[in-house]
């Protein structure tokens, strides 16, 4: 049995059935546990609920956890190891999007977006105070620092520098690219605006301090929450240390009611959508496909993490 672990739009259905056949793909929603299913499930398409040690070891037949995207933080790894299940990702397939969707919520906060349009859809468009305009700014002329230079930020940079900005990045290495590399707390303390793209390990947990940025400068995060520390990014932005922030992912999602995210004026929010496009997720499936064909013939898998 293969399993889908989450809430498909009627376009997302249809994509799967598309890729591999009607009805071959069992569909559980997200906040549905997989209990029912676990002594038969062999195949696992993982979205975002975590995949804990439990389930893992209630499920004897299972051989794959494919995630339907890049970060495996959410499988229990170990377990899966331990029991001999393999886990699989699949670099690439969502860069474009992500990649688009960090450049959208980077002008959104540098142009108000959200703002402006809130006062216009009520007639308050032409009558904001003037100085409402002194905050908007455009890219062009300002440093954008790219945490991590992975397939999402290699496709980012050349936008960036297409409309003007200086890019800098930071990896755990120097690469041949056209952009200068920068040490993290360089790029912190001198970027306009940073933008995460690197994945959440124990190493870059809560790497990301706002206060050290820049002030003023616009926090976007299209990767993991927890790589920035939640506490001290509310006080920067509360206290206009940072002009604004632009966030798709969070430590806690759903972004529970009462966040206190949810009540500042210069942060954009998203419900972590940046990798789901129709786009994304056909080329998802098609991997999928191929490495549960690969795994009923015994050949190598593709992407494989364990």
């Amino acid at each position: 049995m293969i399993v889908l672990h989450a809430r498909p739009s009627p376009g997302f259905r249809e994509a799967v059935d598309a890729v591999f056949g009607p009805g071959v793909v069992v569909h559980v929603d997200e906040a549905a546990p997989l209990d029912e299913v676990a002594g038969e499930i062999t195949a696992l398409l993982h979205v975002l609920t975590p995949v804990t040690g439990d389930f893992i070891a209630s499920a004897p037949k299972l051989k794959l956890i494919q995630k339907l995207g890049v970060g495996v933080n959410t499988i229990a790894l170990d377990e899966a190891r331990e029991h001999g299940v393999a886990v699989c990702n699949m670099p690439g397939t969502n860069s474009q999007a992500v990649a688009e969707m960090a450049l959208s919520l980077m002008m959104a906060v540098l142009r108000r977006t959200c703002f402006f349009d809130a006062r216009t859809r009520v007639g308050e468009g032409w009558t904001a105070d003037p100085s409402e305009l002194d905050s908007v700014g455009e890219v062009a002329g300002r440093i954008v620092g790219l945490v991590g230079f992975g397939h999402s930020a290699q496709l980012f940079a050349p936008v960036l520098a297409a409309l003007g900005a200086k890019v800098v990045y930071t990896a755990r290495s120097a690469r041949d690219v056209p952009y200068d590399y920068w040490p993290l707390d360089r790029l912190l303390a001198e970027s306009d605006v940073v933008s995460l793209h690197i994945p959440l390990t124990d190493e870059t947990r809560g790497a990301i301090d706002p206060l050290a940025m820049k002030k003023g400068a616009v926090l976007v995060n299209t990767a993991r929450g927890e790589l920035v520390d939640q506490a001290r990014l509310v006080e920067a932005l509360g206290a206009s240390h940072l002009r604004g922030a632009g966030l798709d992912v969070f430590a806690e999602e759903p972004l529970p009611r009462g966040n206190p995210l949810l009540g500042l004026p210069n942060v954009v929010l998203a419900p972590h959508i940046a990798w789901l496009t129709p786009e994304t997720l056909v080329r998802s499936l098609s991997v999928a496909q191929e490495n549960i064909r690969r795994l009923a013939a015994g050949e190598a898998l593709l992407h494989q993490v364990v």
